[in-house]
């Protein structure tokens, strides 16, 4: 891109309070050649400004040396238009005598204004940079728990595998196909920040099935979900947790009579999902 965003709007920036502090309808209604040249003195001590001083000094919290060499740079422009410009362009008038204050008036709401609205840019600047660092240290974490679940998830799956290849369940197989269904949808399936609730609700009817294999005879499991359009979607393996917590602690304690109960419902019209979980056992 040859024209940045921000050398467009400092170039609209400048022409519009080049415009505002030059051009008098009433006295003057056209814009004359010395505006043009005093308003430059002005933009140039602002560039020094904006793109010197801000980011060495008053971004590094240089506050003294900031505010004394701006006290510097505004000394400089008043001088410049006092002893070269208005002797140019007004040696008769204006150059015979040294307006201080009046020149002062003239140069620092210029300075402040084109200065503030750097000031301001940057700051949006930051604010972005802070955002996107805020999203990227989510997405790690989010990373970061998936990667927790899933070893987890695989290791205590293989156990269970190699329980029922030692004694040659019959359910062998079909915990193999569960397995690899649930193991393909967390590997591939959910890298993006958000999957169809469709998908979601199948994974973990896919991981009870599995679960459920563990129970045997010594339990129930029920599982209700609503048929959902596709495109509502939902972050990735969030609700899986409990699900996995409920059988784990019913697993855990070798119980009898295990009843799990898990109930998805969704509100089309509010846009709110309930997801419900518990698990009883004697």
């Amino acid at each position: 891109m040859i024209f940045s965003k921000e050398f467009v709007f400092q170039v609209v920036l400048h022409a519009l309070v080049f415009v505002f502090y030059s051009f008098d309808r009433r006295n003057q209604p056209h814009i004359a050649v010395f505006q043009l040249v005093f308003f430059l003195n002005y933009a140039i001590a602002t560039l020094f400004v904006s793109y010197y001083l801000l980011p060495h000094f008053y971004y590094k919290k240089r506050y003294l040396h900031f505010f004394a060499y701006l006290v510097v740079v505004i000394i400089v422009v008043m001088l410049m238009e006092e002893f070269v410009l208005e002797q140019i362009y007004f040696p008769d008038s204006r150059g015979q005598r040294f307006y201080g204050f009046y020149t002062l008036v003239d140069v620092l709401p210029v300075i402040t204004i084109l200065s503030g609205f750097k000031f301001a840019w940057d700051a949006l600047g930051k604010q972005r940079e802070v955002d996107e660092l805020k999203a990227a240290v989510k997405e790690s974490e989010l990373q970061f728990l998936k990667s927790q679940i899933n070893p987890h998830f695989l290791f205590n799956n293989l156990n269970n595998l190699y329980s029922y290849a030692v004694t040659n369940s019959a359910k062998t197989p079909v915990f193999i196909l569960e397995l690899s269904s649930v193991l393909r949808y967390m590997l591939y399936e959910c890298k993006e920040e958000f999957v169809s609730l469709t998908k979601e609700i199948k994974q973990l009817e896919n991981f009870t099935r599995l679960n459920e294999l563990q129970i045997e005879e010594r339990g129930e499991v029920n599982f209700k979900a609503p048929a959902v359009r596709e495109h509502f979607q939902i972050a990735p393996l969030i609700l899986i947790v409990f699900i996995e917590n409920a059988f784990k602690h019913s697993q855990a304690s070798q119980s009898e009579d295990i009843s799990i109960d898990i109930l998805v419902t969704l509100s089309e019209e509010e846009g709110r999902l309930d997801f419900y979980c518990s698990n009883n056992f004697r």
